[in-house]
């Protein structure tokens, strides 16, 4: 079990009737409480499973929905239809349902007992007949939910539910976010922009702007023994590279970055915010030569990877939708191996052999996906209202394949984009400072790349090596927003198709409301 969600939980309710008696729904209880036992000792599903007994009417229906509606560990519902279970009395209960659903067509057995099978047994054992019939209900109700089909020892079965855990327990903490913005968005760029107001409608982020003077407050208080702290653990925890700057100017920035992290850590905790943003154009007084001078150095670009590792979202140049998807994503990706990130696309390779794109930041790129040890250097950064030396991490991405999400809005509705890409090793760049992966969008660079930009994809994404596009779908569902993905089947013709498509659904979608 992750630890991660050990506080969080999913219920499972079983479908059943009285109409073949009270024994029989003993033994439907016995089966429930057995297969809910299986999927937690699978060591697959990392949220517990809750078994929530079987819902034998309406008013029981009902009641258990309510109830994981009231209850803050529990992040969704699976539902299975044992035996029979009329459809209409799942409607109230569906109608009051506020938490994600999951329905699972399974069975208690296996294989059918030929020899002895008879209609007692076939009576008791309905599911192909009852899960059709809930399944009828959410479709005619027009209830959003992820449908697994499949045994339930399976372990296909079970990586599938597996994966919309995750997802619930993602979407459950997207309605707890608060997102601060340290200063506004880069002036004039269209794609970190957007409707904040309908953000929190439909996806649950709560977005936030945070006088940077008001920072500064914090980063005048934090004293010198405390950043020294901190600088010790930098040590134990990176590799020490010290550069161009020399060994002066190298530990006045470290310490610097140091003083950075401290601050924004107690902004966040006292402001109960779990995303961020930053824009080099705010940073604080802008003169540096004021003997009274008190401001970041630079971005925060240390403290902004630091943070990132911890949970922390993160969005570059005011990009609040990206910070809070980070913030998921992280949420998601827990326990998993190969770790996420904040990455922007920055500079293609047309290479004859393989054409890539190099995805890097100016220093913010969370050290999960490294390699190796990261290096903690020192280097001068001539962008923004600050042109100074500033420290960060630097490193290069791990190889293998990934996931790329980003989520745009498009006026009339939110758009969440994923895209899968191969990260494959770069040359050496002696000259670029900064943490970097370099990708192949799939299915062919061309084709990849030419799909995110006709999507209106943004040059922000939030990347990881494990969380695929199953889970972007699964969310993408469960909140009700349009998702589409690019991957190693999509051609341009039919994905301009698609996007024609869900235009015209989208409008329809819209007038009919």
């Amino acid at each position: 079990m992750i630890k991660a969600f050990e506080n969080l939980e999913v219920w499972f309710v079983t479908g059943a009737q009285l109409l073949y008696g009270g024994e029989t729904v003993k033994i439907v209880d016995g089966h429930s409480k057995d297969m809910v036992d299986g999927l937690n000792n699978s060591g697959i599903i990392p949220i517990k499973v809750v078994y929530k007994g079987t819902a034998n009417s309406s008013a029981e229906v009902e009641a258990v929905m309510k109830a994981a509606n009231n209850d803050n560990k529990c992040v969704g519902i699976i539902t299975w239809m044992h035996t029979f279970s009329p459809a209409k009395m799942w409607i109230k209960g569906l109608q009051a349902l506020e938490k994600p659903l999951l329905h699972f067509h399974t069975q208690y057995n296996a294989e059918l007992p030929w020899d002895s099978i008879d209609m007692d047994f076939m009576n008791l054992n309905q599911s192909a007949h009852g899960d059709i019939e809930f399944g009828h209900i959410c479709t005619r109700m027009r209830i959003p939910r992820k449908v697994v089909v499949g045994y339930w020892k399976s372990e296909e079965a079970q990586k599938q539910i597996a994966t919309w855990a995750r997802v619930a327990a993602g979407v459950a903490d997207a309605h707890n976010v608060r997102c601060l913005m340290f200063g506004m968005n880069m002036n004039n760029v269209a794609v970190t922009d957007g409707d904040r107001v309908e953000f929190e409608q439909r996806m649950g982020y709560h977005v936030d702007y945070y006088p940077v003077s008001s920072l500064m407050e914090y980063y005048k208080k934090v004293t010198d023994a405390e950043a020294d702290a901190l600088v010790e653990e930098y040590k134990k925890e990176y590799t020490i590279k010290i550069d161009e700057s020399g060994e002066e100017v190298y530990w006045e920035k470290v310490k610097n970055a140091a003083k950075a992290e401290i601050a924004l850590r107690r902004v966040l905790k006292d402001e109960n915010a779990v995303a961020f943003t930053t824009n080099f154009d705010d940073l604080g007084d802008a003169d540096v030569n004021d003997p009274n001078f008190c401001g970041f150095d630079q971005i925060p670009g240390l403290a902004s990877q630091r943070l990132m590792a911890e949970g922390y979202g993160f969005g570059a140049e005011g990009d609040w939708k990206t910070a809070c998807l980070y913030r998921t994503l992280w949420v998601m990706n827990q326990g998993l191996e190969k770790g996420c990130s904040f990455l922007e696309d920055y500079t293609l390779n047309f290479a004859e052999d393989r054409t890539s794109s190099l995805q890097s930041h100016m220093l913010e790129v969370c050290p999960l996906i490294a390699t190796d040890k990261p290096k903690l250097e020192v280097h001068f950064l001539g962008i923004g209202i600050r042109k100074q030396q500033t420290a960060r991490l630097v490193f290069t991405s791990k190889t293998g394949k990934g996931v790329k999400a980003t989520v745009v809005d498009l006026g009339n509705r939110f758009r969440l984009i994923a895209s899968e890409v191969e990260c494959i090793e770069p040359k050496a760049m002696p000259k670029l400072p900064v943490a970097s992966a370099l990708w192949v969008p799939q299915p062919t660079f061309e084709i990849g790349a030419g799909a995110w930009i006709l999507a209106g994809g943004t040059h922000h994404s939030a990347f990881s090596y494990d969380i695929t596009a199953e889970y972007w779908e699964d969310f993408c569902e469960i909140l009700g927003i349009e998702f589409v993905n690019i991957d190693k089947n999509t051609t341009i013709s039919s994905f301009k198709q698609q996007l024609r498509n869900n235009e015209i659904y989208y409008m329809l979608n819209k007038a009919l409301r």
